[in-house]
């Protein structure tokens, strides 16, 4: 993938997109380093960090449902504006308060990733958007990108967020860590500011339906006169020339093809979800400074680290995908993945060895990202594509709300290394189900996509 001309050949409002997702994902990597010793500090216990973790995320199903669900008929663009606003007023609560409950209150109803990870309707209607502005054969560069420059952000964000608050413990510019930790807040929160403006510059654009799905692909199925056309999908075809009837099939329901495939995928991803959900990112902060004793400038700087692996990872992660199709490619870098996962805590007296599979594991990890947003816009039609995103990664988030409770209660115990083990084992649990469901599709979106 030839990243400068990738950007150069994207449109303006993909970029400005490319530019949202590296600013949110940034903002989200320095909030990882510091939310669990944040709550630490005001005097949380581990058992109540993972009970607000898992109540944050639940917030976050019910939201991003909502917003989803109706971003094609409120707007796309005012459904991001609305939840940079709410990332906005998060950042600024959380910069002010020390009450565990308005805390709880302003993770809910706004914007706080509790692992660095993907929360708000963001990236659904992200998704959406850059599939409707971009034909098949274009489409793993582009989300190559947006995957790269999202992790790129988080890594950026680490690293800053580490050495800044060492800085103002140094200069004791506040008083106590926990000073510094808001001042974070306060920089999470100009940040979604921008992401604001970044939004209201979208273009109409932005709200298009792109007529690139006139061939759909449905697992399962086989393709007919080599088109990959059901009888009941080329009823659905409409022309360009006939935008009433594209507007009453966009108000109308799922059809039943979509609907099983979109439980399919609610299985796979919400069960590689649950493990993820098992060790996220800020338990993994929490892991290394309470066994290593790692500093805030070395943390900082192992997770900008295993951001930057990622990030570099996106790029062959769409020439995999290319070569072997979505599925096979995931399966070849998830599997290692899970493995190196589980044996991170076999190497607990071991502070290098330790990192050393830790990079193993987001290298390979991150690898899955762009085959798995080929799966879900090549087999999904445009018209049902942004609620079908938003569903799935409603169901992500609602899967991974399940694990904080139980890494609370481990963590408490002295058990915080299990979950590691946890966590691998679900995601290979996974991508059985993904190799049983979606075995026939690779070959049909290979055609596709490098036509």
């Amino acid at each position: 993938m030839q990243v400068t001309k990738v950007w150069s050949d994207a449109s303006r409002d993909i970029k400005l997109l490319w530019w949202a997702v590296f600013l949110r994902m940034m903002a989200y990597g320095m909030t990882n380093q510091i939310l669990t010793l944040f709550f630490s500090e005001i005097g949380v216990s581990d058992e109540e960090m993972g009970w607000f973790m898992t109540l944050t995320l639940v917030g976050d199903v019910f939201v991003s449902y909502i917003l989803t669900w109706y971003a094609d008929s409120w707007g796309r663009k005012a459904v991001l504006i609305y939840g940079a606003v709410m990332m906005l007023l998060s950042g600024v609560v959380f910069a002010v308060s020390e009450n565990l409950y308005v805390l709880l209150a302003f993770a809910i109803i706004g914007v706080i990733s509790p692992s660095a990870d993907e929360v708000g309707p963001f990236k659904s209607i992200e998704e959406s958007i850059m599939a409707h502005l971009t034909p098949h054969n274009k489409r793993p560069e582009v989300y190559a990108m947006h995957s790269m420059l999202g992790t790129l952000g988080s890594a950026i964000g680490s690293l800053f967020c580490g050495i800044i608050v060492d800085l103002f413990i140094s200069l004791e510019i506040f008083q106590t860590k926990r000073g510094s930790y808001k001042a974070i807040f306060g920089i999470y929160a100009c940040l979604a500011l921008i992401k604001v403006i970044i939004s209201i510059s979208l273009s109409a654009e932005s709200e298009k339906d792109g007529d690139f799905d006139a061939e759909e692909i449905i697992a399962g199925s086989p393709a007919q006169d080599g088109s990959g056309i059901t009888e009941e999908q080329d009823a659905e075809v409409v022309a360009e020339d006939t935008p009433l009837v594209v507007n009453t099939l966009k108000k109308k329901a799922l059809s039943k093809k979509t609907v099983s495939l979109m439980f399919r995928l609610l299985l796979v991803f919400m069960t590689d979800s649950l493990g993820a959900g098992f060790m996220t990112s800020a338990w993994m902060v929490y892991y290394y400074k309470v066994v290593f004793d790692m500093s805030n400038t070395a943390l900082g700087f192992l997770f900008f680290s295993s951001k930057y692996v990622m990030a570099a990872s996106a790029i062959p992660s769409a020439i995999i995908a290319r070569l072997y199709g979505p599925v096979r490619a995931t399966l070849l870098v998830q599997i290692p993945s899970a493995i190196f996962s589980i044996l991170v805590p076999f190497a607990e007296s071991h502070l290098s060895l330790s990192i050393t599979l830790l990079m193993l594991f987001f290298f390979s990890m991150a690898m899955d990202v762009t085959p798995r947003q080929i799966i879900l816009s090549n087999t999904i039609p445009s018209k049902d594509l942004t609620k079908v995103m938003g569903m799935v990664n409603i169901g992500k988030t609602l899967s991974r709300c399940v694990g904080p409770v139980f890494t609370g209660k481990l963590a408490n115990n002295g058990y915080l290394w299990v979950c590691f083990i946890i966590s691998g084992g679900l995601v290979i649990l996974a991508d059985t189900f993904l190799a049983i469901l979606f075995y026939d599709i690779d070959e049909q979106i290979l055609s596709k996509t490098n036509s």
